[in-house]
């Protein structure tokens, strides 16, 4: 599990994010698992888009490149939709709908991971 933290703005996204970091976390995703409780969410690293087909429910996604910052934003990306591709994204965060406008997440802002282990 990870802690995702914008750094920016000193605001918590989620404190128990899984890690999809291999190709079949990726491929799966959240696919065929119940919505997002608040302070729950994924990254899926590497990852320049994200597709919702099949999805039964909302997510909020941020893309951010190698050094943290927010290079794209999708509020409230909904079933069946899709993002384009970032070339500077290295991570896609998918969380519960609302998380990016309560936490006041803006493009450039700086997002942390760490493992929830170490804070």
């Amino acid at each position: 599990m990870l802690r995702v933290v914008n750094a920016t703005r000193d605001r918590e996204l989620g404190n128990r994010v899984w890690l999809a970091n291999r190709w079949w976390p990726r491929l799966r995703g959240l696919l065929g698992r119940g919505p997002l409780e608040p302070g729950s969410g994924m990254v899926l690293e590497p990852c320049k888009s994200v597709h919702m087909f099949g999805m039964k429910y909302s997510l909020d996604v941020v893309f951010v490149n190698a050094e943290g910052e927010v290079v794209a934003m999708y509020p409230k990306l909904d079933p069946g939709k899709r993002t384009p591709w970032h070339k500077p994204a290295r991570k896609a965060i998918e969380l519960p709908v609302g998380t990016l406008s309560a936490t006041g997440t803006e493009i450039g802002d700086v997002l942390t991971c760490q493992f929830a282990e170490a804070v």
